[in-house]
């Protein structure tokens, strides 16, 4: 029998008022109830990847900034680049308007690609995986530091990527992530053309591809490969504030999960097992029990993205699915939400089988689309140092932060990365009416030059 029960709710004017549904209603309600209060817990994790961490910066590191700093022909590059302005903003339009959708970055690979030989890089390539690798030889070639920024948006093909400008604000989808990254990375280049500085080890020079979303980090996963030419640091930009200073790496869990069974008519069928009602089961399940890891120990969060399936109002789905996000700074607690996740589903299939009145048991298909490793940074390593004190020597007091980044690979696997500003400030990233706005964005460029000259060396 299926009953109606009465749902006391608020609307939008916080006004009491109720609903009538179906007891199976009322299941998929609660469900979605549960799932938003325990995602109130959440959602600063989910929407906010960085957590602020105090530090210490350690003599040594400041003093070797000054003296770099100090340098006639550094002097000189971060002078010049703060003269470039008007040209880094046109370069901002042109690169914002080359789409760059997720697995779809070759038109603004092959441009970023031609700027850096326009700056003077003679060994370029666009490697296997789609990256723009600039190499710039060092006196020694002992070592080899990289300077990266990532080429793609989140945005699918056929977006209006226009810029506009509005209230002395530039609009366009992705203009500051990270068009404006690439934009810094060519501009610390050409600081050190300009001033035509020496540097004991190589620098490569890199628009990677795949940061953002399903892409999975699949750019720097390439680069850092078992295999591949050794690189032995990453300075990456990404991210607006000047003073932010990424040293550690959120990691991620994803999951497309689909539920799927024979489908039919919502009347002539009624009593098969039902994908939708199997979806609502994992949902509810999920929420209820995810808030345990939550309790204690390092931020967690998680998130139902997307879902989709079914045919019409009046069929039983044949599928049923859904994207699931979780992210923690500590992979043993994101290790832990993933095995509730998993036994939520479970679960949940297990229930709707059980309720059926006929018909073939449904499946589930749980497909891994995305991993990200959690990262402990050490805020004492010579590479963070090195950047704490280039942002103290440009007069910014530095916040250090985890996210997540390109920087979470390198991390994981013991080699020295950090994510730094790509400078001015900005908002609503991801978001259609993203914009950006140079305010002393040029600051930010001259920090990149000296935490890249400090850790590459200035060769005499």
């Amino acid at each position: 029998m299926n009953r109606l029960i009465f749902i006391p709710i608020r609307n939008t004017n916080n006004t009491a008022c109720a609903i009538r549904v179906s007891a199976l209603g009322a299941a998929m309600i609660t469900s979605l109830m549960c799932l938003q209060l325990a995602f109130s817990t959440a959602t600063f994790a989910a929407n906010d990847t960085s957590t602020k961490k105090s530090f210490e910066l350690q003599a040594g590191y400041k003093q070797e900034i000054q003296k770099i700093k100090s340098d006639e022909k550094v002097s000189k590059a971060l002078a010049y680049v703060a003269t470039v302005v008007e040209r880094a903003e046109r370069e901002l339009i042109e690169i914002t308007e080359i789409p760059a959708p997720p697995f779809k970055e070759t038109a603004r690979a092959q441009r970023f690609a031609e700027m850096l030989r326009e700056a003077g890089l003679t060994d370029v390539v666009i490697d296997e995986a789609g990256n723009v690798v600039g190499r710039r030889a060092g006196t020694l070639g002992k070592r080899t530091v990289a300077y990266s920024g990532h080429l793609d948006t989140v945005f699918p093909e056929g977006t209006d990527v226009t810029v506009k400008y509005r209230d002395g604000k530039m609009y366009a989808p992705g203009i500051g992530d990270n068009a404006r990254g690439l934009i810094a990375v060519l501009d610390v280049l050409r600081g050190i053309q300009h001033a035509k500085i020496k540097t004991e080890a190589d620098i490569l020079i890199i628009g990677n591809v795949g940061e953002e979303g399903l892409g999975d980090l699949r750019g720097v996963k390439h680069l850092f490969r078992e295999g591949a030419s050794k690189i032995d640091s990453l300075i990456a930009i990404d991210g607006g504030n000047a003073q932010r200073i990424v040293y550690g790496g959120v990691g991620s869990h994803r999951y497309k999960v689909t539920f799927k069974g024979p489908g039919g008519h919502s009347w002539g069928h009624f009593g098969l097992p039902n994908p939708h009602h199997a979806l609502g089961r994992a949902i509810n399940n999920f929420a209820k029990t995810a808030p345990q890891v939550l309790s204690s120990g390092s931020k967690t969060s998680y998130s139902v993205g997307r879902i989709g399936g079914g045919t019409s109002i009046n069929s039983i789905a044949f599928e049923s699915w859904m994207e699931v996000d979780m992210r923690s700074g500590d992979q043993t607690k994101l290790d832990e939400i993933d095995k509730v996740f998993q036994a939520a589903v479970q679960q949940a299939l297990d229930q709707e089988n059980k309720a059926k009145l006929g018909g073939d048991d449904l499946t589930v298909d749980i497909e891994r689309v995305g991993k990200r490793p959690a990262a402990q940074g050490n805020k004492n390593a010579a590479l963070v140092q090195r950047a704490i004190a280039a942002t103290l020597a440009m007069g910014v007091e530095p916040s250090l932060a985890i996210a997540s980044t390109d920087a979470n690979l390198p991390i994981s696997i013991g080699i020295p990365a950090v994510t730094m500003s790509r400078g001015g400030i900005s908002g609503r990233a991801h978001a259609l009416d993203e914009w950006w706005q140079d305010e002393n964005a040029y600051v930010s460029v001259q920090i990149g030059i000296l935490t890249l000259l400090a850790e590459a060396g200035l060769a005499d």
